[in-house]
């Protein structure tokens, strides 16, 4: 069995009895980062050996994992920190236990990017996760344009280094919308920076910047539609053309974004 385990992102108490229990118990824990993990292992007094999986031996070292696992090896992997298969190389150890019918499980942890969105304030009914954006301005640009028009929430992850770039690339595609700037995570100098953009360029050209980044930014203002017909003359409007009353009242709060109940009241008061 393949343990997929979450591990803290920064507070190392945040983490499960269950992950405890499975880092414990496996045989053989293949980590992102050793240097990382063995802070953690140490802290738990956890002596399970490690070896490394990562973006750059994951094709040579996830033949190796798979051949231990179809011996019979429990293993468990780990990323740097949070959940693995967010943003590192830990989907194609998934995919080879898929393609080889080897069993895998989650054991759930702490998650940067739903942190951030809590953190944010911002409207979190529905959001999409991007992650990391290219190094290449090129396709940067590209996937900040397919995204301008995206009216749900957007959560990035940045390097330091990277931030000021991304953060003005935001502004220049986006327009000067509401953003949360979080930071160190879980960690003793956790810091959320909320306002507009311009504002928090403003901010952090005037202070170091240090930590991992989880930018969460407000989605696209929703354009209003204008429209010639009432609400009641647009359900009689698809009643003449054949739509019982109950469907049209259904298709008219849907088109409009108002509730069901409204379109209803309407109808029985007029």
């Amino acid at each position: 069995m393949l343990y997929i385990v979450g591990t803290p992102i920064g507070n190392l108490s945040d983490i499960t009895y269950r992950a405890v229990e499975t880092l414990s118990n496996v045989s053989l824990i293949a980590a992102e980062d050793t240097r990382q993990t063995i802070k953690l292992l140490s802290h738990y007094n956890i002596d399970t050996p490690l070896t490394s999986y990562h973006e750059h031996n994951k094709a040579s070292k996830g033949s190796v994992l798979i051949d231990k696992l179809k011996s019979g090896m429990d293993i468990a992997l780990v990323s740097d920190a949070g959940m693995p298969c967010i943003s590192d190389p830990g989907c194609e150890l998934v995919k080879q236990c898929i393609q080889n019918e080897i069993p895998f499980t989650v054991v759930p942890g702490p998650t940067a990017f739903v942190t951030g969105v809590v953190l944010s304030g911002l409207n979190n009914q529905n959001f999409k996760f991007v992650g990391f954006l290219s190094v290449k301005a090129s396709e940067r640009n590209r996937k900040l344009n397919e995204l301008k028009d995206e009216i749900t929430t957007m959560v990035f992850y940045e390097a330091p280094h990277k931030l000021m770039r991304t953060l003005n690339d935001f502004l220049v595609v986006f327009g000067d919308r509401q953003i949360a700037v979080c930071r160190e995570l879980t960690k003793k100098y956790e810091e959320v920076k909320r306002g507009s953009l311009s504002e928090i360029i403003s901010y952090f050209e005037e202070k170091p910047i240090k930590g991992e980044f989880v930018l969460v930014v407000e989605g696209a203002p929703k354009e209003e539609v204008v429209y010639e017909m009432t609400v009641q003359e647009h359900v009689l409007s698809l009643m003449e053309d054949g739509i019982d009353k109950k469907e049209a009242i259904s298709l008219v709060a849907k088109e409009r974004c108002i509730p069901k109940k409204e379109v209803y009241k309407t109808m029985i008061n007029n």
